[in-house]
């Protein structure tokens, strides 16, 4: 039978150092392990925050590297404590960004990435006993992996081999043979070299090797496409120089075409290919004229030789016989004034004397040659073929819609006067002239819209960076709110005034008395009942508790 008791209990109010210990200690064991919880996964969260924002930006050290040179890279990067990673796929070693040109360097000195190809660091390693035939093959291996280094550090080559022929040098001179070369490169995608680089390529090679000839070095693409000429013929009997200089001159002709038209009738209204027939044919000619000596112009001399001779011996008797004429002659004076006396033989000639006189005079005159040597121009033009299509007039009409309408007779009549003096068109020469006035094919390509804010790949960037700043705070307010603070909330609240803690029963209140306690049911129940009682049915114990909190929260 239920007895009626009355309970006393007065609460002693705790000291307020204590407050939060046994605040902490009156806490199931659930809502402990919460808290813990939450304050770890609190940690965590500030740790790796903390973590991440220190992590250094990486940027790539070298891509596109063969497995050989990645493991060397990589066991240099390890000895030298350098953090790497790989790019999506491998393709790529990077390092943090403030390292990048430091490990460059480093692995420079140690002659890393050495790109699949040895060089003279070939002969530090020669072998005792080497051969001379070994000697001089390491020779070559080593000039040829420096010869591939030295082009692959073009901007446009990716990749580089070299292959010489050198022929062994022997003792006779009539069976010495030239070296030769070969290069093969491997470009990079959408890169291309110019005639002028190649060019700079072969004679690299020919001043590279002894005796060689740059007529001597081929160069090819990974495509097969021969590089150099080397001067021999290429298609139509032209050398590369040729078909270059024929395809400037067309596209001179086409951009004249272009510059006088695009005025008139509009920037892509017009189209023009201009076709040139060139002559590279090379002559020389020489000619000899001799002309005759002949005529009223002075002729030149080479040479005059003139003889002359007077024979005495055959002078007859002179004079009037008798004593004065057989004397002696009277002898010669010379005055120094006044005139000369003649001589005897003067004398003897005056006086019709019969001394015999001979001249003779020999003159030799220059041939008169001309030489003309003439040498005809080459690249000269031959013919010329031009091919001119016109747009039709664009119009727009009242209502906004574009119409096409063809040109007048007028107006095509002006652009073909204006084209042949463009292009210097001769009759005489066979050109021809073709314009064609028509409407062009419009194909309407699809509009390139811009992109929106939220496309553009930096403001994706930033938005990812800002995604994971902001679901680490917001991961830690709900660790915070949903874990700690409850914790933290019965841990500090504070205890009740010592009035509302003395719990009294003024009421009879009945609970459940076992049976061998009926017989002290008038005697007030002790602890140690209350608690048998409270473990037996705790739910009736719950009951008069919640009565009681009730009945306190009322009168309060």
């Amino acid at each position: 039978m239920p007895i009626i008791g009355r309970m006393n209990a007065t609460a002693h109010p705790l000291p307020a150092s204590a407050a939060p210990a046994a605040g902490l200690a009156a806490l199931p064991l659930k809502r402990k392990l919460t808290a813990i919880a939450g304050l770890a996964a609190l940690i965590a969260i500030v740790a790796a925050s903390v973590m991440w924002s220190r992590q250094p930006e990486y940027r790539v050290l070298f891509a596109n590297l063969s497995d050989k040179d990645g493991g060397a890279v990589i066991a240099s990067l390890t000895q030298l404590n350098v953090p790497y990673r790989f790019s999506s796929g491998g393709a790529a070693i990077m390092v943090p960004e403030d390292r990048v040109h430091d490990a460059r360097l480093k692995l420079a000195s140690q002659g890393l990435p050495r790109g699949g190809t040895v060089g003279f660091e070939l002969l530090e390693k020669q072998k005792f006993g080497i051969t001379q035939f070994q000697e001089r093959l390491n020779f070559q291996r080593g000039l040829e992996g420096e010869l591939s280094r030295s082009i692959q550090s073009l901007a446009a080559v990716h990749n580089a081999r070299v292959h010489l022929a050198l022929p062994a040098q022997n003792g006779f001179l009539r069976e010495q043979h030239k070296p030769s070369a070969s290069v093969l490169l491997e470009l990079h995608p959408g890169r291309t070299l110019d005639r002028a680089q190649v060019a700079g390529i072969v004679h690299l090679v020919a001043a590279s090797v002894p005796e060689l000839s740059p007529k001597q070095v081929s160069v090819i693409d990974q495509t097969g496409a021969l590089l150099s000429a080397n001067g021999e013929s290429l298609a139509n009997g032209l050398d590369a120089s040729q078909l270059n200089h024929v395809r400037r001159m067309e596209s001179e002709f086409s951009q004249r075409v272009l510059d006088i038209l695009e005025p008139i009738v509009g920037a892509g209204n017009v189209r023009a290919q201009v076709t040139a027939d060139i002559d590279f044919t090379q002559s020389e000619s020489t000619a000899e004229q001799y002309r005759p000596n002949q005529g009223a112009e002075p002729a030149a001399v080479r040479s005059q030789q003139v003889l002359e001779s007077t024979d005495s011996s055959a002078a007859t008797a002179q004079g009037v016989p008798g004593a004065l004429s057989n004397q002696p002659p009277a002898p010669a004076t010379a005055p120094v004034n006044g005139p000369a006396q003649p001589t005897e033989a003067a004398a003897a000639s005056r006086g019709g004397g019969g001394a015999a006189a001979r001249r003779e005079a020999v003159t030799n005159y220059e041939v008169d040659k001309t030489v003309r040597v003439t040498r005809n121009a080459t690249g000269t033009i031959r013919r010329l073929s031009a091919a001119i299509v016109v747009n039709h007039r664009r119009s727009v009409d009242e209502a906004g819609k574009a119409t096409l309408a063809p040109l007048a007779a007028a107006e095509l009549e002006n652009i073909d006067a204006l084209v042949r003096e463009a292009i210097g068109f001769s009759k005489e020469r066979g050109d021809s002239l073709n314009i064609v006035n028509a409407p062009f094919t419009e194909i309407e390509l699809p509009k390139e819209t811009p992109l929106q804010l939220w496309e553009k790949p930096e403001n994706i960037a930033l938005a990812r960076d800002l995604g994971k700043q902001l679901g680490l705070v917001l991961l830690a307010l709900i660790v915070i709110f949903a874990l700690i603070r409850p914790a933290l909330k019965a841990i500090s609240r504070p205890p009740a005034p010592a009035g509302k803690l003395a719990a009294r029963v003024d009421d009879p209140v009945s609970l459940p008395v076992p049976a061998g306690a009926q017989a002290a049911a008038s005697v007030p129940l002790r602890q140690e009942d209350i608690l048998k009682i409270a473990r037996d049915n705790p739910a009736a114990v719950a009951t008069v508790v919640r009565t009681w909190v009730g009945t306190e929260s009322k009168g309060a």
